[in-house]
């Protein structure tokens, strides 16, 4: 028997399961029919930032950032960039800290761009300042 994985649609946010053997098969979510991986970080509001990271069995990368943050410009297409190398082994998402600032007072950012890794729900590394393509994806493989 296979182990599932709980995934939120990046779409819907409706709640897939999925054998772990599938995840690379490119699975589509059982309520809207959209990918569940989409090659590219899913902005999100506080609600559904919520609900990704609490029923989402994988590792989600969350990119804090606001429109006027010229670090945050740049830093988006390397974001981007490791969202297609590595999903579906983590989830990427964005949250606009001007759109949801109930998060960034939440998770006390400061600075942005600022990173938080999630795992089972919980922070499990941050790094704030943004960083080049290489430097982001051995940040991020070294804590999932």
């Amino acid at each position: 028997m296979s182990t599932a994985i709980t995934l939120s649609c990046p779409s819907c946010l409706v709640t897939n399961r999925v054998p772990a053997e599938r995840l690379n098969a490119a699975p589509k979510c059982g309520r809207c029919g959209e990918a569940l991986f989409q090659g590219s970080p899913a902005s999100l509001d506080s609600s559904g930032f919520a609900r990704v990271v609490a029923n989402t069995d994988i590792p989600v990368i969350v990119d804090f950032w606001a429109q006027w943050c010229g670090p945050c410009k740049m830093m988006a297409p390397v974001f981007e960039r490791a969202a297609q190398e590595l999903e579906p082994a983590c989830r990427f998402v964005k949250i606009d800290t001007e759109a949801a600032p109930d998060l960034a007072q939440r998770y006390q950012i400061r600075s942005i761009p600022s990173l938080l890794i999630f795992s089972g729900g919980r922070e499990i590394a941050r790094q704030a300042g943004a960083m080049d393509y290489s430097s982001l994806v051995r940040w991020v493989k070294s804590h999932v």
